[in-house]
């Protein structure tokens, strides 16, 4: 009887293990994300470079950033593997296309990491480096609204947990084919028109393993020192609208 008790919490234990992956694009907004749920260490580390809420402190209130989007702009990224350029189409998805547009002028992407990055599906990035800043972030949601474009490759799209009005800052920019999203809501606002082999290079050895509690938590001073290899956006910016 206790051997039958102790095969029985073991496979319990194992479908837990099973369940903890997914391969949505899920944002810790609201719940957890993709990717191991380790608890974050208790000791903070330092962070190692400038904090984003000194160097833009208007991110520490979201509600001072709600402008509405040209109809049609781009955004230039610099990252660590090459710059790369998203076409916004406000039409695709205001709500969503408002935001990015808010983010980039603020500098909310500004030395951020793609902490997920997995082979033919997508890279996903969008969490702060700053934990002052991500924690005014996480829970400032959107509302939802109509998938009009696919989330074909190249397309990017803010990522949402099964909850209603989930979205927040977490964006990715999928690489293969995910039509499968569209029916869950995953509604694109743009597309990288230049610097797609650049998107395509980002590291991908890491997969699904950093921690985004830990980076909501601890953010870059968690990453740096435990992911050394993760590719990052250095600056991002507003280059056209019309």
């Amino acid at each position: 009887m206790a051997l039958a008790m102790k095969a029985f919490l073991l496979l319990g234990v194992l479908a837990l293990t099973a369940c903890a992956k997914n391969d949505e694009p899920v944002s810790t907004s609201g719940g957890s994300g993709g990717g191991a749920t380790t608890t974050a260490a208790a000791a903070t580390p330092k962070p190692s470079g400038p904090l984003a809420s000194i160097v833009h402190p208007d991110l520490l209130d979201p509600s001072k950033l709600t402008a509405k989007a040209p109809d049609v702009f781009q955004a230039s990224f610099t990252s660590t593997k090459g710059d790369f350029v998203i076409e916004v189409h406000r039409d695709w998805a205001p709500n969503a296309a408002d935001r990015f547009y808010n983010l980039v002028k603020s500098g909310f992407f500004d030395d951020t990491r793609f902490f997920r990055v997995v082979d033919g599906f997508m890279v996903q990035f969008g969490i702060n480096g700053d934990p002052a800043v991500a924690s005014k972030w996480k829970n400032a949601n959107m509302q939802d609204e109509p998938v009009k474009q696919s989330n074909k490759p190249g397309y990017v799209t803010f990522a949402k947990t099964n909850a209603p009005n989930s979205r927040s800052t977490q964006i990715f920019i999928n690489y293969g084919d995910n039509s499968r999203l569209d029916p869950m809501g995953f509604a694109p606002f743009g597309q990288v028109v230049k610097g797609m082999d650049a998107v395509s290079a980002i590291y991908k050895g890491y997969g699904e393993s950093p921690d985004q509690g830990a980076i909501q938590s601890q953010g870059n001073a968690y990453l740096d020192p435990k992911f050394p290899k993760l590719d990052g956006v250095k600056h991002a910016e507003i280059v056209g609208g019309k």
